[in-house]
């Protein structure tokens, strides 16, 4: 009676692991490490399988995931060269796991999350971040009124960026990369997924990892295998390294072990200094007695059949079984050992339909029934368990395909026999791929076909059967596929690229085999699209369509990796083949908004609305360009249009409420942040954002919640925590007797240990020991913040401030005219060169007075908050300059723009600062800070 519950798939494979022969050694070094403690003595967790094609290595990894599952209660998964990413060796890995009842769902969740947010990305235009800026220097609060008053930047800005210049070097890339890491976080929902998307390995594979784990504590076993690991080990070599070795992802157990199989050795640059920690299990042909023995329980010893089949084959595996499945009866029958074993093997299959179908099952790269049955004309497919139990052709979760040792000599024997005739078999199945593919679009969005995978290998092989039938008509439909497949990622690619490659030696056409070799090959010294687009683009027959595409793909690869130049210069080779392609109208203006470059940016976001003049997403964008332009009516007008046209489209509504916050709309900057956290309460970066708010309305313990609850969330999200830092050091500024820059420092002390790179934290903190009158340490994190940002303009004139308390005159007029020099309209770095200017006794002190009076002055002309801070600015100026009269006139302006209390108290801060440093006419002054304390007390 059958055992209840086995699959027709389980069966099948117990009944071949009991067929089994020879490898007899082999198989008892696996099973004698299965048989210790994990850990002891001569136990090993990784081995390495190597030999020539056709030496029996599958064969022999399937015996071992036969008695790792059977004999040991192992949960064992195997993957071959159908992966082309360790993403992909992960899911299929969980996917296998799953079908034991070990599945790793964490990780399928967070897959299928890296999934959508990848098609997100690579479908939607990203418009310029919606948060994380507020903490840059150029905004964050200080002890200064005139250098508060430095400005409110929006919500779109990214924290501690200088200008990029056209060199390419590390710099340049990292800042590139922080760009496109703000603009990711403000288009998702997440910061996280903006993190998925960008280094998907360092975010799945610890939870890939931890899963595991929990999976072996559940079980005595847990093996991976790795076959044909000599396609698969460019892209799997260092993560799993890494994975198994340098525990950079977590510690696997040592009952979690992995067999790599493959016909090389492994790449020494990358495993060279712990071979001494693999098992290595060579595979050479067979022994004469291995051979014998398979040859014998395959029936055949009559010794002359023995020698002809020993002498034809070369003992080579999969070469011996072959032939012995087919049991000659005579030694002519097998031929001149000048021929092939397969060409003679064909021979012995007496029945013509069974001889044509194994022909026919050749051609095509896999098969199942539905392949079996286009290939072979058989309506109902009754041969096809017959084909699927011969001996060379190999299972494949759900499909199989022929061993290659085999295919090769079966497709050049076709392709001799009939050119023709081989042209129409390709054909044909090209064709079925196609109609089935068609199919699939029906139920699929008009967008989406590329991201579907199903998808993808219809189309993979349909391409493949059209490049064998006509390999020079097919060929510039299929490098325009490639190129396609480029711009949906290296996985992608490398299965176009490898097709490539088969399809050239199937058919024997160079061009094929040399650019499917050269794709897979691209240089490690570059991105691997950048450097296969390279190859594509110098292709000479490649048409004007794909020529567009490509260009265009490179621009958005040298655009993310803040290679600006290089991707304007493709951007413009692909509108000068199409001037209307708006996508390349888009990318270029996406270019040059991270360049800072924001009215060449607005005109080609002009364009691409004009070519798509519903896409949401470009106007929000446009919006943004507008935003960071200081045209925010213009800024709302584009959100507004967007947001209605897309309710749910949350970095718009976040950039709208940053607009709001320019202008001093508070109230409607808050709401918009509640509708974004609302649409995703469990979001850190929303409830930060939503905080931030809070903090500028001076409503702390509100933004205190909001952060604390945000760092509940994600414990190490550095911005989170540097922005309550922040909440902390302005309580301390305006709440001095709370003396809470202790809390402060905590705070940013920790977010600097997160993410040390960061100019402006150090900036920060540099400010705040500054604040608490420790000098000395805030001058060497100001030393630091400037180490890191050369450029900083506001850290290098806190520093000129810092030197300035510490009565260092020199270096302090030496930083704030560097600071001038780098922003000449700002008007805290002039008064404070003017302060110093007077200590020194220097000439140019009147001059530069005048000149922070008129920067002062153009800064209260404007509108919204930063008008207010530099309305009290300007009053402290005039104290200083003196002119009493105009400064009493300016105690009145300042009092009736809506001031709030913290904006006074910092005024009379700052007034008792110029009070301690310059002679100060003390009847004069005296009035006016009588003044301000009483409207002060008046809000009380």
């Amino acid at each position: 009676m059958a055992e209840r519950g086995m699959s027709r798939a389980e069966f099948i494979r117990r009944r071949r692991g009991s067929d089994f022969v020879g490898r007899r050694d082999e198989v008892g070094v696996f099973q004698a490490n299965l048989e210790r403690v994990a850990g002891a003595d001569g136990f090993e967790f990784l081995f390495h399988v190597h030999g020539i094609a056709g030496a029996g290595k599958t064969s022999l990894v399937r015996q071992w995931d036969i008695k790792a599952r059977d004999q040991y209660g192992a949960v064992t998964a195997l993957v071959d060269d159908d992966v082309h990413s360790a993403v992909e060796a992960m899911a299929a890995v969980s996917e296998q796991l799953g079908r034991q009842g070990f599945g790793l769902k964490g990780f399928d969740k967070l897959l299928a999350t890296y999934h959508q947010r990848r098609h997100e990305a690579e479908t939607a235009a990203v418009g310029a971040p919606a948060a994380e800026a507020e903490g840059s220097p150029a905004s964050a609060s200080v002890s200064s009124t005139v250098a508060t008053q430095v400005g409110l930047v929006g919500l779109s800005m990214v924290p501690g960026l200088a200008a990029f210049t056209s060199a390419v070097d590390a710099k340049q890339v990292a800042q590139g990369a922080d760009r496109l890491r703000a603009a990711l976080s403000s288009r998702f929902r997440s910061h996280d997924d903006a993190q998925l998307v960008l280094s998907p390995l360092q975010v799945l594979t610890p939870v890939f990892a931890r899963e595991l784990a929990e999976v072996a504590q559940r079980v005595p076993w847990v093996v991976l295998f790795f076959d044909t690991y000599e396609q698969t080990a460019p892209v799997l070599d260092s993560w799993l390294r890494d994975l198994l070795v340098e525990g950079d992802y977590g510690s696997l157990p040592l009952n979690v072990i992995v067999v790599l199989s493959g016909q090389g050795r492994l790449d020494a640059r990358c495993w060279g200094d712990c071979l001494g920690m693999i098992a290595e299990v060579p595979l050479d042909v067979f022994t004469e007695d291995e051979a014998r023995q398979l040859l014998a329980a395959k029936g055949i010893t009559d010794e002359r059949l023995v020698e002809a089949i020993l002498e034809v084959s070369g003992r080579l595996p999969v070469l011996v079984d072959a032939l012995a499945q087919a049991r000659p009866s005579d030694p002519a029958a097998i031929g001149d050992p000048a021929d092939t074993a397969v060409e003679r093997f064909l021979k012995w299959i007496a029945d013509p339909a069974e001889r044509a179908a194994v022909l026919s099952c050749a051609l095509p790269l896999q098969l199942n029934e539905d392949i079996y049955r286009a290939a072979v004309g058989e309506p109902e497919g009754i041969g096809y368990p017959w084909l699927r139990s011969l001996s060379f052709v190999i299972d494949q979760a759900g499909r199989c395909r022929y061993h290659q040792v085999v295919r090769g000599p079966m497709l050049r024997v076709q392709r001799a026999a009939s050119p023709t005739q081989w042209s129409r078999d390709h054909t044909r199945l090209a064709d079925a791929f196609g109609q089935w593919r068609e199919t699939l679009e029906a139920t699929l969005p008009a967008d989406g076909h590329w991201d579907d995978p199903h998808w993808r290998d219809l189309r993979l092989n349909q391409t493949y059967h059209q490049l064998c039938a006509q390999p020079q008509k097919a060929l510039p439909d299929a490098i325009h596929e490639t190129v396609q497949a480029c711009d949906h990622g290296e996985a992608t690619l490398r299965r176009w690229a490898q097709t490539l490659t088969q399809a050239g030696h199937d058919t024997n056409t160079p061009i094929l085999t040399q650019l499917g070799q050269k794709l897979q090959d691209a240089g490690p010294d570059t991105s691997f699209l950048v450097a296969a687009l390279t190859q594509l683009l110098a292709i000479p027959a490649i048409t004007a369509t794909t020529r567009t595409l490509a260009h265009t793909i490179r621009g958005r690869e040298y655009r993310d990796a803040g290679t600006y130049n290089a991707a304007l210069a493709d951007y413009n080779a692909a509108l000068a083949h199409d001037p209307d392609y708006e996508r390349a109208v888009q990318g270029r203006g996406l270019t040059y908004e991270r360049m800072d470059r924001y009215e060449e940016a607005l005109n080609d976001y002009n364009r691409a609305i004009e070519l798509k003049p519903d896409d949401a997403d470009r106007i929000a964008g446009r919006g943004a360009i507008y935003a960071q332009l200081n045209r925010l009516d213009e800024a709302l007008t584009d959100f507004n249009r967007a947001i209605q046209l897309d309710l749910n489209l949350v970095w718009a509504i976040a950039s709208r409420g940053s607009a709001y916050l320019s202008v001093g709309r508070y109230d409607d900057a808050l709401t918009d942040f509640d509708n974004v956290v609302q649409l995703d309460p469990e979001q850190a970066w929303a409830i930060t954002s939503r905080g931030l708010v809070y903090r500028l309305m001076h409503r702390y313990d509100d933004a205190l919640t909001d952060l604390n609850h945000a760092i509940q969330l994600d414990p190490d999200y550095a911005w989170a925590i540097a922005s309550r830092g922040l909440v902390y050091l302005s309580v301390g500024q305006t709440y001095r007797l709370m003396h809470r820059y202790d809390e402060a420092l905590t705070d940013l002390n920790h977010a600097i240990q997160l993410d040390p790179a960061q100019a402006w934290l150090f900036a920060n903190r540099g400010r705040t020991y500054h604040n608490l009158g420790c000098y000395d340490e805030a001058l060497t994190d100001l030393n630091h913040a400037i180490q890191l940002d050369p450029e900083d303009a506001w850290a290098i004139a806190s520093r000129g401030q810092t030197y300035r308390l510490m009565h260092r005159y020199d270096e302090a007029l030496t930083d704030l005219n560097h600071a001038i020099q780098l922003d000449p309209e700002d008007a805290w770095a002039i008064y404070e060169s003017a302060v110093v200017l007077r200590l020194l006794g220097s000439e140019g002190a009147a001059e530069r007075w005048h000149r922070a009076v008129e920067a002062s002055q153009a800064e209260a002309a404007g509108e919204g908050l930063e008008a207010v801070w530099a309305a009290g600015g300007l009053l402290v100026v005039l104290c200083g300059l003196p002119d009493w009269r105009r400064a009493q006139e300016q105690v009145e302006v300042f009092l009736s723009a809506s001031t709030s209390r913290h904006q006074i108290k910092e005024v009379l801060n700052d007034l008792a600062d110029l009070r301690d440093a310059l002679p100060v006419d003390a009847s004069q002054l005296d009035p006016i800070v009588s003044r301000l304390e009483a409207a002060l007390s008046q809000m009380s």
